[in-house]
């Protein structure tokens, strides 16, 4: 078969960095027998930046083929511009589409972005083509944090025309397949979380001591965007409460001149910035917990984080509840708390240092297994090969 996956967002193989879903998610399909492609945009969303492949190159390798798709660039993951580039991306993407001399069996969409997703629906409805959406978030329900929901009207009429074109849709959490179900999709649904490459260089394969048990630190650990989902400021505050806790962040973004102001004079919590794979994984095996300091109204069901952490054999401090703190008890992975509550994150983090270490890290491993990107992209395939049989 023919394969088609859509997605602007992730890594991609040319530029060294780790692969990310859609990317393992190609090399799965490939290693099936499929031939696929893999459509992306010539700018980087991580870092807001063109990629260094020129506008509408084309690159084969791991198994499968990426082309380029050319996208305006845009500053901040909230604002017009952003729109501007989505909806450019899913103009380009759909001429494109029509000029390849051979159609698919199977188009693959994310979503985000809904302008591409709409797009691909459109094109696999007029040709017959089996079309899957893959959600990856909640949008447009995450745009009511920041826009008058009754503004959501027209994005909320896209959603339901792609959710209800689709042959089938999976999903990274439970939760947005049973949105998707809301607006009235009838297909197969499945679910596949985040995969991450769960190699022996890549993740603990016994559990280690806690090494700061001895030195009387007990140390924290956020890895990810520092943005209006994450309620780092709380964070902040209880560690500069509690003397003997230490915080290492690593990324950036929007909120991050404020937090470093934040936390100015405390030399306890320390910025790294980006890191790349080998500095993230020596930053985590040696911390005690990671965390997810998410609010309920980002709309987030299992943030990636959770795989990372997992995968070090990382036990987690979670704010976010639903699925995320439904997998941590069922694992014995961490703990939860209310957000915005300094009392109730430095009483969490007591809760976690009084546990035994030994049996939390063999619970984050435990629930390491569940984003093994070998097993998740491994079902994906097998779950889609179906849906060719069913297109419209």
């Amino acid at each position: 078969m023919t394969i088609w996956i859509a997605n602007p967002f992730d890594n991609l193989p040319p530029e060294g960095a780790r692969p990310q879903r859609y990317w393992l998610m190609a090399r799965a399909f490939a290693r099936a027998g499929h031939t696929v492609t893999l459509w992306s945009s010539d700018f980087s969303h991580a870092r807001k930046a063109p990629r260094a492949l020129a506008p509408g190159a084309r690159w084969e390798g791991d198994g499968f083929r990426l082309v380029l798709v050319p996208t305006p660039p845009y500053p901040r993951n909230v604002c017009l511009r952003r729109i501007l580039s989505h909806r450019a991306f899913a103009r380009n993407l759909r001429k494109l589409a029509e000029l390849e001399p051979q159609c698919p069996d199977l188009v693959i969409a994310s979503l985000p972005p809904l302008a591409s997703a709409a797009a691909l629906a459109d094109f696999c409805r007029a040709r017959g083509i089996a079309f899957v959406v893959d959600v990856m978030d909640a949008w447009p329900e995450n745009f009511a944090r920041v826009v008058p929901r009754w503004t959501l009207a027209p994005l909320r009429a896209k959603a339901r025309r792609i959710y209800r074109s689709a042959q089938g849709i999976s999903g990274v959490a439970a939760r947005y397949l049973e949105l998707a179900k809301s607006y009235g999709a009838q297909c197969p649904t499945h679910l596949a979380y985040h995969g991450i490459e769960l190699t022996p260089s890549k993740v603990s394969k016994q559990v280690r001591p806690v090494l700061s048990k001895s030195e009387g630190v007990f140390r924290l650990a956020y890895v990810g965007t520092m943005g209006t989902s994450y309620d780092l400021e709380t964070v902040i505050d209880a560690v500069r409460e509690m003397p003997d806790v230490e915080l290492d962040l690593a990324g950036s973004g929007p909120k991050e001149a404020t937090l470093r102001a934040r936390a100015e004079g405390c030399a306890r919590i320390r910025f790294h910035g980006y890191l790349g794979d080998e500095e993230l994984r020596e930053l985590l095996v040696r911390v005690d917990a990671g965390l997810v300091p998410m609010f309920d109204d980002s709309c987030v069901g299992v943030p990636y984080k959770l795989a990372d952490y997992a995968a070090a054999g990382v036990p987690v401090l979670n704010t976010l509840h639903g699925e995320t703190e439904r997998l941590l008890a069922e694992h014995g992975a961490g703990v939860t708390c209310a957000p915005r509550d300094v009392r109730a994150l430095c009483a969490a983090v007591a809760g976690l240092r009084a546990r035994d270490a030994a049996a939390l890290r063999a619970g984050a491993l435990s629930l390491a297994r569940l984003f093994d990107a070998e097993v998740v992209y491994s079902d994906y395939v097998a779950w889609a090969f179906p849906l060719c049989q069913t297109s419209p």
